[in-house]
């Protein structure tokens, strides 16, 4: 990131579907980084609109373990009452609809029957096949998704902190859904039009997510949001469990909920994230760990 990028905001967005856990941790650290770094201001979004999963303990265990880690935020709720009335995602259901109505009226949408069972059986990549984008199905039937019809050659251009890179839409997200079973807007819609909304210009997020970082430009190209292309993107290594696989949420060892009721500090888990890194010193604050991450984590200003 040259030293004369400036952005104005970044954010945090973690999902209240479970305890937050160390991987969680580093990527919030790396936003915290190049806020500081750039000048931009945080905010915190809380990505709840799937009500299922949402857990209230959850989304109090996200303050929780910011407030206890002293990774900070500036703009978003500060506490449980602002997020329940201010800023939940179902406040803003209408601008979410209002994306969905825009995309059926592009005619490139189709009704899907397949259930993520049905596509993986199929495929063990869990990659759709294609097989309802000619079945002319109603939009309007109860129990179907809506997916977009993707050109999978289309050249996609992604602002990143290393430069421009074009990409075209991965294998695991031809025909992605943009609309639930459920009837609720899916995730890469709700994420597109809230970092539009919210005025985000800078994303860190996980290796993991690239596949998504691609499908929401390819998304915001056909609701003709071409501001989402001027979002600057930074993708880092994951932290894997034992077996090799990325963490998921959960109240095992590496949620920060399990090893507060450890009676570990913040200092503990920093280190923890450091070991995990194979990180040689040992850092006491978020600030620290991020002066210790190697280039490919965090390029310097």
């Amino acid at each position: 990131m040259a030293a004369e990028n400036h952005f104005n905001r970044t954010r945090i967005a973690p999902t209240p579907s479970g305890y937050l856990h160390l991987g969680n941790i580093l990527s919030f650290a790396i936003t915290a980084k190049f806020a500081a770094q750039s000048g931009a201001e945080i905010l915190l979004r809380i990505d709840d609109f799937d009500r299922e999963r949402t857990n209230k303990l959850y989304i109090q265990d996200i303050f929780d373990t910011l407030n206890f880690l002293e990774i900070p935020w500036h703009a978003g709720p500060k506490n449980m009452h602002e997020y329940v009335h201010e800023y939940s995602q179902v406040h803003r259901t209408e601008m979410y609809n209002q994306g969905l109505q825009q995309l059926k009226e592009s005619g490139e949408i189709f009704a899907c029957t397949c259930s993520r069972t049905e596509v993986s059986r199929l495929s063990p990549e869990s990659i759709y096949a294609g097989t309802c984008r000619d079945k002319h199905l109603p939009l309007a039937h109860t129990g179907v998704s809506w997916r977009i019809k993707t050109d999978h050659h289309r050249q996609l251009d992604v602002r990143t902190t290393n430069g421009t890179v074009s990409a075209t839409i991965p294998l695991n997200m031809h025909d992605f859904i943009v609309k639930r079973r459920d009837g609720l807007p899916a995730y890469q819609l709700i994420s597109v039009l809230d970092d539009i909304y919210f005025g985000v210009d800078l994303v860190a997020r996980g290796d993991d997510l690239w596949p998504s970082t691609v499908a929401q430009h390819y998304l915001a190209a056909h609701l003709h949001k071409s501001e989402f292309s001027n979002i600057t993107f930074h993708h880092h290594p994951l932290i894997n469990d034992h077996s090799g696989k990325k963490l998921s949420k959960s109240e095992g060892a590496t949620s920060v909920h399990y090893l507060r009721q450890e009676h570990r500090t913040p200092q503990d888990i920093y280190h923890l994230i450091a070991r995990s890194l194979n990180l040689k010193e040992m850092p006491g604050s978020w600030q620290e760990l991020t002066g210790m991450l190697p280039f490919r984590y965090m390029p310097t200003s």
